[in-house]
């Protein structure tokens, strides 16, 4: 019988209360899921707290706005930012027991001719087309965070865009996390705080959606001149996307209407739309596009 991953299944729950017993937990059963609860740390902040907390709006709205926007009210006072950006994957194939490559087989189902693949990836893709659903992940990666992740006996940092993986890297999996691994805390440094930012997420309802395409940008202005951006894109990929080749070019060009045309065009170079997910590309060149005008520019 195929695995089925949207039913929930018999589980035993440990509700640890403190660092150490959790890795301690982990340790010693291999392959359990970790839930928000019991650990006093920011992973385990709900979506809710991050959006309506006074210093993350004042400092850091990108990361408010994005946290904001994930599902609906419920979702957002029980989910956590640890596990938004820890999620797996929705594609409904895999979710559904389909034998693909992520669950051990030899095919993705989503990449055929009679696919159904509206939702799925444009970019990067290599074998599975399933994508990044985090909404936070991008507002992180364009804040330069880092992710601090606990096992037993020790703790190691990566970097927000290095925290996810893709195909190429472990088909399996959608982040660097190991068994026995937790992420425990996201930091994010003073570098970006009070900077220009933007953040928008296109869905097909406006409620309880996971994105279709989404963006955040973080942005060093100078009297119309861009000194300096992070910029990165969601569920177009199986990580969320850092466009690296749009902040190079844009750095010390004035911002305006060409400038942002021309970010949008190298954004979606190299894309390979599936059957059904080709408005993905022109979407994600126009959500660039206004990351990059923003509103203070919206008219020159």
């Amino acid at each position: 019988m195929p695995v089925i991953r949207d039913v929930m299944p018999a589980f035993e729950l440990f509700q640890p209360t403190s660092i150490a017993d959790t890795v301690g937990l982990l340790d010693r059963h291999q392959g359990a899921w970790v839930m928000a609860g019991g650990l006093e740390i920011g992973a385990t902040t709900t979506l809710t707290t991050i959006a309506n907390d006074a210093m993350v709006k004042e400092r850091f709205p990108l990361l408010a706005e994005a946290a904001l926007l994930v599902a609906s009210p419920q979702i957002r006072n029980q989910g956590t930012i640890g596990g938004n950006v820890s999620q797996d994957t929705r594609c409904h194939y895999y979710r559904a027991g389909w034998p693909c490559y992520r669950a051990g087989g030899n095919i993705c189902y989503a990449d055929t001719p009679t696919a159904l693949n509206r939702e799925h990836a444009i970019l990067n893709a290599d074998r599975c087309v399933a994508v990044s659903p985090s909404d936070t992940a991008p507002a992180l990666i364009a804040l330069e965070a880092k992710m601090v992740i606990r096992r037993q006996g020790g703790e190691r940092v990566v970097e927000a865009q290095d925290y996810f993986v893709g195909p190429s890297y472990d088909i399996t999996r959608l982040t660097v996390l190991q068994p026995g691994e937790v992420l425990t805390a996201i930091r994010i440094p003073a570098t970006w705080a009070r900077m220009e930012y933007y953040f928008e997420k296109v869905r097909d309802r406006q409620v309880w959606d996971f994105p279709l395409v989404n963006v955040a940008s973080a942005m060093k202005v100078s009297g119309g001149t861009i000194q300096a951006l992070r910029i990165a894109v969601g569920a177009v990929a199986a990580t969320p996307l850092r466009l690296t080749a749009v902040e190079a070019a844009v750095a010390g060009k004035p911002r305006t209407k060409e400038t942002a045309e021309m970010a949008g065009r190298l954004a979606i170079e190299g894309a390979q739309p599936l059957n059904h997910n080709g408005y993905k590309v022109p979407l994600m060149r126009n959500l660039v596009m206004r990351a990059i005008r923003g509103s203070a520019a919206a008219t020159t």
